[in-house]
């Protein structure tokens, strides 16, 4: 019994030793990879409205996305379509940019050479507008300079160099169609990451998560900065193994998605990544909404297929992740002087990273005001059982130690009638004795009493045939 219970003791202590991680674990393991990944194309543009020649700098166009650490050393995967504007520099883009500039600079005096004030006469406008982009815009010489840099939750931006690149999918006649990746190199450092899960595993129904920096967030006129380093997180479930038209596989998941998201990590239930959000579905017509729960992944194995022929080392975890997450279990499993240690260490490895501030205060605050404990009701069930089973024990190894040598009336006859004729020494007390003086035929009397004075020496016994003692 006691060794059944031990083992029952520590098969439950080896289930509770590792347990499923919670929601909340999950996604702090994943967030400090998580960053912002912005694709910047600034301009110098040079024209002449009349006046003379005169160089003017529009607003930079700006696209941002989502990406992740694929590698601790600072190997960054996003999409292909958020780093485009400035990796491929669309055509459109540079003759926005110069028509932006010729309106901007030349079209406030053309006005008011008119003698037309803004906004006073639409159509008038309108056609001044076009004549004077039609005199202007042929001589407009537009020099652009494409950035493409990501942001950390600490608020760190880092200049980024696309290393590979692989076309969105498109359904444009001629167009170029891969697989919506690219692999971005920063700085050398020790960055946290994402470990990749095995895609061909998942199954329909398998809780996920997006991470990533929706633009509707980001700028959200009653947020602070803070929306622009902290990434948002959305909860679905995989609802379909889809393909496109040149055959690659995706994961449709209905977890909401939004402008922004696109690169963002999917990750499981073990903060592993699971794919990458590549496209939304969009409602027909001019508007075109995003129609959420039908959005698409790309598979992790994917991601292996693209990174194969670079430097990257997939599951490589460098310094920050191991002490994170041994954070991380030490907070969870209420270790709270423990999780203050490695969040400490995290911090010096990468500082200040919004999720390793936030929990390295939260663990500083429970060391200062522990949480009440609950009554450990199952430990004190364990030693209970523990007690009770060797307190029988005890018993019966006391019992046992008596009755070693013990044998029934039935054994004694057996004796007889076999022929071993048996010894039988009546060695009850003096006072029962002589309270049932019932005499055992053939037996040898002797008292304790008797014993004590003068031990068995005085007995002559055959020492060949068994003895028996009957007592009290």
């Amino acid at each position: 019994m006691a060794l059944g219970f031990a083992v029952a003791a520590v098969w439950v202590e080896l289930a509770w030793s590792q347990p499923m991680l919670s929601v909340q674990e999950t996604n702090l393991r994943a967030t400090p990879a998580t960053v912002l990944v912005i694709s910047e194309v600034a301009a110098e543009v040079s024209l002449n409205c009349g006046s003379g020649p005169q160089t003017v700098t529009p607003q930079a166009f700006k696209e941002t996305g989502t990406g992740w650490f694929i590698d601790p050393s600072g190997y960054v995967v996003t999409n292909g379509h958020v780093v485009q504007p400035a990796y491929e520099t669309p055509r459109w883009l540079v003759n926005q940019t110069a028509q932006r500039a010729v309106t901007t600079t030349c079209l406030p005096d053309a006005l008011k050479a008119a003698k037309l004030e803004p906004g006073e006469n639409p159509a008038a406008e309108e056609a001044l507008k076009r004549r004077v982009l039609d005199k202007v815009l042929p001589s407009v010489k537009v020099t652009i300079t494409p950035t493409i840099s990501i942001k950390l939750s600490n608020g760190m931006r880092l200049k980024s160099e696309v290393k590979k690149y692989s076309p969105p999918a498109s359904a444009e006649v001629g167009a170029p169609s891969g697989r919506d990746l690219a692999l971005l190199k920063v700085p050398d450092g020790s960055y946290p990451m994402l470990p990749l899960a095995d895609s061909t595993a998942a199954q329909l129904g398998d809780p996920i998560r997006i991470l990533g920096f929706p633009g509707v967030v980001l700028s959200h006129e009653l947020l602070n900065q803070s929306a622009s380093v902290d990434a948002s997180v959305t909860n679905g479930a995989v609802s379909g193994f889809k393909q496109d038209k040149a055959n690659n596989p995706y994961i449709q998941t209905d977890a909401p998605a939004a402008w922004g998201n696109s690169g963002g990590p999917v990750i499981n239930s073990k903060g592993e990544l699971l794919g990458v959000l590549t496209f939304v579905s969009l409602a027909p017509g001019p508007e075109g909404s995003i129609v959420q729960g039908f959005n698409f992944i790309i598979p992790a194995q994917g991601v292996r297929e693209f990174v194969k022929d670079t430097p990257v080392k997939i599951n490589e975890m460098g310094k920050f992740n191991p002490v994170w997450f041994a954070g991380l279990h030490d907070f969870f499993t209420e270790d709270f002087k423990g999780a203050v240690r490695k969040f400490e260490q995290a911090d010096k490895i990468l500082a200040g990273l919004s999720a390793v501030k936030r929990m390295l205060g939260e663990a500083q605050e429970k060391v200062k005001h522990p949480p009440p404990r609950p009554f450990p009701w199952f430990w004190v069930a364990i030693g209970v059982t523990f007690l009770s089973a060797g307190g029988f024990g005890t018993q019966y190894l006391v019992r046992w130690q008596k009755n070693r040598y013990r044998v029934g009336p039935s054994e004694v006859i057996k004796l007889l009638e076999s022929g071993k004729q048996p010894i039988i020494l009546d060695a009850r007390s003096e006072q029962q004795y002589e309270m049932n003086p019932i005499k055992i035929q053939s037996s040898i009397r002797i008292a304790p009493e008797d014993l004590k004075r003068d031990g068995v020496g005085s007995i002559e016994l055959d020492r060949t045939r068994p003895v028996v003692a009957y007592c009290t």
